[in-house]
């Protein structure tokens, strides 16, 4: 409590007591700037996520026929042991079990697995790439949803680009499934989906990175 020293008549001195009083109008303001502080800083910090489109789902799987991919077009990706990658092309025949075609090694360095994917996907990665840049270059003036809808008619309307089928090996690492997906959107890929690797792919792999082979054939 504050004390307040009055004099009074005849030269005394009284103390007398009398409550404080705080001025809460600079602590409203402050308030304010606060709460417009907070609410501009969300509304522009954005979520980090990873966007993947996923199929539609299928309501009756007995009456929906598996989709046919080009042999020519087909891409194997297998995410290796060791931050490795392995790859080959098209398809293996049941009469090529005993005679596997070799696989590919590369990383996800630059001049690695990107190299590669932009080789076989160059003409959808150059129409992308043109577009982005005369949105970038003030050419064309368009907002950044209709870009992402103008890419995605592009990717959709591709039919010379590679589908890529991504499979893991035993020892793959999670952080490999995010690396290969980023490397999908990096290069354009219009067509990639995710798929249990076989047998013959695991002693393909086991082949091409000299680890004792112990995959067998399935008996279904």
């Amino acid at each position: 409590m504050a004390e307040i020293i009055q004099e009074e008549k005849g030269g005394k001195k009284k103390g007398h007591k009398g409550s404080p009083h705080i001025d809460m109008t600079p602590m409203v303001d402050l308030m304010c700037l606060l709460v417009t502080f907070f609410m501009l800083t969300t509304s522009m910090s954005k979520a980090k996520v990873m966007e993947i489109n996923l199929p539609e789902k299928i309501k009756d799987p007995t009456k929906q026929e598996a989709p046919k991919i080009s042999a020519s077009r087909t891409l194997n990706v297998v995410l290796g042991p060791d931050n490795k990658i392995y790859w080959y092309p098209g398809t293996v025949k049941p009469e090529e079990y005993n005679n596997l075609p070799p696989m590919f090694q590369t990383d996800f360095s630059a001049s690695g697995i990107r190299q590669m994917l932009l080789e076989r996907n160059r003409s959808l990665f150059k129409k992308i790439n043109e577009y982005e840049q005369q949105v970038v270059s003030g050419k064309l003036v368009i907002s950044q949803d209709s870009l992402r809808n103008a890419i995605s008619q592009l990717k959709k309307d591709d039919d010379t680009g590679p589908i890529v089928l991504i499979k893991a090996y035993k020892k793959a690492t999670y952080g490999n499934f995010v690396d290969i997906l980023d490397e999908m959107n990096i290069c354009g890929i219009a067509r990639y989906t995710f798929v249990d690797i076989t047998w013959y792919e695991e002693k393909m792999v086991e082949a091409a990175s000299g680890i004792p082979s112990t995959a067998t054939a399935s008996t279904n």
